[in-house]
């Protein structure tokens, strides 16, 4: 999901004249000149550069590029978790990704570094499925988000929305319904079809039963938006889904005329799997959780347009029994008189390329404001949960930290999340990918990971501007909008969906890629799959819930006698070697 400002369409207008002018009329720009024209109106022209296959920025060192800041100190240092401490992602940490960006990068092509650059996916890619759009994807996972195959089938889970109703895909986000996929496990994938090979299931919860959480006539629309879905007990069939409602009120134009009421829900059903295909029960009855309480979390009253939403639930294994929540969120302050503070620059004492307050808050920058949110369970059944403090902000740099998620590699604890370029803060840059921070446990001194928080971005030229995905810039790189919404799996692995290629819109699985993780830095990995382009929607589980009761339950549920010949067939289905 993105937000637009009107004064973003306003700079993008002005920007295109001007250098649709430059570049048609008179004599031929250098092109350097020309980006130059075009980053003074987002950022002070730097030089610098990292060279594509160059040093990271590893925390031991912070390698300072000429012309730009030092990034931020960051400790990694673990403090309570229910404690006050919230790390910033601050400007001098983000202005690292642009210091890494080439000045000189020929247009129509990535200015990013190779190493923190999805491969290019090609314009002839597989529809998944040609009754939906896919967007947002996640997968069957348990508390420590290993993810899980059901009696020999993978499952996942995913937005989605009619293509055939009459709707462009940039209006999908108001027609969205959590759908489910599922495929046969341990299949390899070059014996699969190219698009991945998933059955489309249809929705996951029934028609009306969403309706509950709301008065009557308090809306005139409702959204699932993106959640996750847990498996209570590896052993059984019981699934938790956290997920985010949205109700909203808009004219015919599509404008808000009241703030759209977000609420964090958990809804629980039932997996169910035979010989031929996947199904569920339940998601009748939705719990709501959390609502934004204007206090350590923004809310409609303070902004329209706010932001609350993607649960992410595990259970912190240096916490045994302790069940936490990430979200997504914004700092609090109404939007007309929005502010960060010199932490949030975090600029070293003394330095040389920083910016002032003053300025920074006279560019509108105070008005970008995410927050990664944190939840404590009250109560063994997840159905009670109370507010903690942001683990991380983004004051003045970013106003969206979508579906964050935690990630647990050599004892350290990861929060990876995934942002748009449209969404940073005037003064700072970055492009549409997965950014991410390293720390000793949940509430730490989180480190950007690689200096800035980039990790693996769409192949994007910072100096020139980016437009949108139904309509990119024509000195774009066109891969510029190729895949959102990463969701980092288990081995490194990355799922994400395809939003426009070229001129080809989206609305399907995007090739799996890899990133290498090792301590405070993550790379792409160009030997994974072809040249670091895997198969689209490759999406493996990595454990299996094998239930031979509930196997024979499901299979008499349909009418089907339970003899020595089923049995056999379930033996070998199951793969059960006794």
């Amino acid at each position: 999901m993105r937000k637009i400002y009107s004064l973003k369409n306003k700079y993008f207008s002005l920007v295109c004249v001007t250098l649709a002018s430059s570049f048609w009329v008179g004599p031929v720009y250098a092109q350097e000149e020309r980006a130059a024209q075009v980053e003074k109106l987002r950022v002070t022209s730097h030089t610098g550069i990292l060279p594509a296959e160059g040093k990271l920025y590893p925390q031991t060192t912070l390698m300072q590029t000429p012309g730009f800041p030092a990034p931020t100190m960051h400790t990694q240092k673990a403090y309570p978790v229910e404690g006050g401490f919230t790390a910033r992602w601050t400007r001098a940490d983000a202005l690292q990704i642009k210091a890494a960006s080439n000045p000189n990068a020929a247009f129509r092509k990535s200015s990013l570094p190779k190493q923190w650059t999805m491969p290019n996916v090609p314009e002839d890619f597989p529809t998944t499925n040609p009754d939906v759009w896919i967007w947002d994807t996640w997968t069957l996972i348990d508390k420590t988000a290993h993810q899980f195959s059901y009696n020999g089938w993978e499952v996942i889970f995913a937005l989605v929305a009619d293509r055939n109703a009459g709707f462009e895909f940039e209006q999908r986000h108001w027609h969205a319904r959590i759908g489910y996929f599922y495929r046969r496990a341990n299949i390899k994938t070059n014996r699969r079809p190219s698009n991945g090979g998933w059955i489309y299931g249809g929705h996951l919860i029934p028609e009306g039963s969403q309706d509950k959480l709301y008065l009557p006539g308090s809306y005139n629309a409702l959204s699932q938006w993106s959640g996750s879905s847990r498996l209570i007990d590896a052993k059984d069939n019981k699934v938790s889904l956290f997920y985010t409602s949205m109700a909203f009120n808009r004219d015919s134009n599509g404008n808000y005329t009241t703030a759209p009421n977000a609420i964090i829900v958990q809804s629980i059903g039932n997996i169910h799997a035979d010989f031929n295909h996947v199904w569920f029960t339940g998601f009748t009855n939705h719990t709501p959780l959390l609502t934004p309480d204007g206090l350590m979390y923004q809310n409609g009253q303070q902004n329209k347009l706010f932001n609350f939403r993607d649960p992410f639930t595990f259970e912190d294994p240096k916490h045994p029994g302790k069940n936490y929540m990430l979200f997504e969120g914004n700092s609090p302050r109404p939007a007309n008189s929005a502010s960060c503070s010199e932490a949030d620059l975090g600029f070293r004492p003394g330095e040389q390329n920083g910016e002032a307050l003053k300025t920074v808050l006279a560019s509108g920058a105070a008005y970008s404001r995410a927050s990664i949110g944190l939840a404590v369970a009250d109560n063994k059944d997840l159905s009670k949960w109370h507010f903690l403090k942001p683990i991380i902000t983004a004051n003045c740099v970013n106003d969206q930290t979508e579906r964050p998620q935690l990630y647990l590699k050599d004892g350290k604890y990861y929060i990876f999340t995934i942002s748009h370029r449209t969404t940073y803060a005037p003064g700072v840059d970055g492009p549409d990918g997965l950014y991410g921070f390293v720390g000793d446990g949940i509430r730490s001194d989180f480190a950007p990971l690689n200096g800035g928080g980039l990790v693996i971005g769409t192949p994007t030229n910072l100096n020139v501007l980016q437009g949108s995905d139904d309509n990119p810039y024509f000195l774009q790189d066109p891969h510029a909008f190729q895949s959102y919404a990463a969701y980092v799996m288990p081995n490194g692995l990355i799922e994400s969906f395809i939003q426009s290629v070229g001129s080809r819109m989206g609305g399907s699985l995007a090739p799996t890629v890899r990133i290498n993780i090792n301590a405070a830095e993550a790379t792409t990995d160009y030997s994974y799959g072809n040249k670091g382009i895997g198969g689209y929607g490759d999406i493996s589980a990595n454990e299996a819930d094998i239930n031979q009761i509930r196997f024979y339950q499901d299979l008499m549920s349909k009418g089907i006698k339970i003899d020595d010949e089923v049995l056999q067939k379930t033996k070998n289905f199951l793969g059960i070697v006794y």
